[in-house]
């Protein structure tokens, strides 16, 4: 079992930056690929970007490709989400979660976390 907590979120103004991280406890994250995701009310959870777990391969969304950056350090269990350039059309909960294989796809990750608020103002 991994447990997985979101951090970093809050308010920004639009071209700002933030950086998210993903901790995880129970069992190593070092094992997994990570995502990840936001979501909106009323909206479904889209993908963001995604690593593996050697961060040798990355994956972006269209709309995060050049302006977000996904890493991650298994020394400490972390996985983090640098997002520079930001823009209203961000303004999400951001979710990480684990799988064992690096892909787009949301119900292929078995593990996620509650979720941290994203908000960039105009």
């Amino acid at each position: 079992q991994v447990q997985l907590v979101e951090s970093g979120g809050g308010l920004v103004q639009a071209g700002g930056s933030l950086r998210l991280s993903c901790a995880a406890s129970g069992r190593t994250l070092s094992s997994y690929t990570v995502g990840w995701f936001r979501q909106n009310p009323g909206k479904e959870r889209e993908f963001v970007a995604t690593i593996t777990w050697n961060g040798s391969s990355k994956y972006y969304s269209d709309a995060a490709k050049g302006r977000f950056t996904i890493s991650r350090d298994n020394a400490i269990n972390t996985v983090s989400l640098q997002m520079n350039s930001l823009k209203p059309e961000d303004t999400a909960v951001y979710y990480c979660a684990a799988g064992p294989k690096i892909t787009t796809i949301m119900r292929d990750y078995e593990y996620w976390g509650q979720g941290t608020q994203v908000t960039v103002s105009s």
